[in-house]
């Protein structure tokens, strides 16, 4: 996993926990027909995680987003979660005590002290998490770095410090990101004129989207495009 300038890497029995929404490709380096690549995602639930807050007190530690081996409770719940898939009428009363304990098991993990952050509305990965929805909502509009401070309640020197901690990237270069994910997305969605697409997703000069996508994925866009359409590739787009 490639976001900003960290490469993460992991394999089987392993998790890739982030707590902040943050733009990110992704690339496989060992699957096989006889060992094929399987990845399960679990969306975390805010007020879970409150909930779990008032009842508990996890161990503190770990990064924004990291990587770390799944121990043996932890796995026995996604067990238990993935056997609710083959037994219908037991989800709407298990599925809800399962999420829980999975929550719980991360708060328990490296991740629990910024998980436990996003909890509380005046913590900072909230604070930060408020300005990447912006962007991620608005990437094709210009953006105004002291009106995302004032969104996330911090001063401009502040804001850049915590951003830069939680993305692994400026506010600037999360845009940019964001911005050649999507138009990845449509190239291969809706191939066709690149420039149309670099003015779609808020570039204002076609050579500097050409330029800036070349330097991201290695070929200019319509290459890259259609050799992941002959290879029947569908382009990681983001961390969601």
């Amino acid at each position: 996993m490639l976001i900003g300038d960290r490469t993460l890497r992991y394999g089987a029995g392993s998790c890739f926990v982030y707590a902040v929404e943050t733009p990110g490709t992704s690339q496989l380096i060992e699957a096989s027909a006889a060992r094929p690549y399987l990845a399960i995602a679990f969306a975390l639930d805010i007020e879970v995680i409150a909930t779990l807050l008032i009842d508990h007190r996890p161990a503190a530690g770990g990064d924004s987003f990291a990587t770390y081996p799944a121990d043996d409770e932890l796995l026995d719940a996604w067990r238990r979660m993935l056997r609710l898939l083959d037994r219908s009428d037991e989800i709407p009363v298990l599925a809800p005590m399962l999420e829980r304990e999975i929550a719980f098991r991360l708060l328990q993990g490296p991740q629990g002290a910024k998980l436990r952050q996003l909890a509380r509305a005046d913590g900072r990965l909230s604070q930060i998490r408020r300005a990447t929805q912006w962007i991620r909502a608005h990437y094709n509009e210009p953006i105004d770095v002291t009106e995302l401070a004032a969104l996330a309640h911090m001063s401009n020197a502040a804001f850049h410090r915590h951003f830069k901690a939680a993305t692994a990237m400026s506010p600037i270069q999360y845009q940019k990101q964001v911005r050649l994910l999507e138009a990845r997305h449509l190239l291969i969605a809706q191939p066709g004129n690149a420039a149309r697409v670099a003015f779609t997703v808020g570039y204002e000069s076609a050579s500097q989207f050409s330029r800036e996508y070349a330097r991201q994925f290695g070929l200019p866009p319509a290459r890259d495009a259609a050799r992941l359409l002959a290879r029947g590739e569908a382009p990681t787009l983001e961390i969601d």
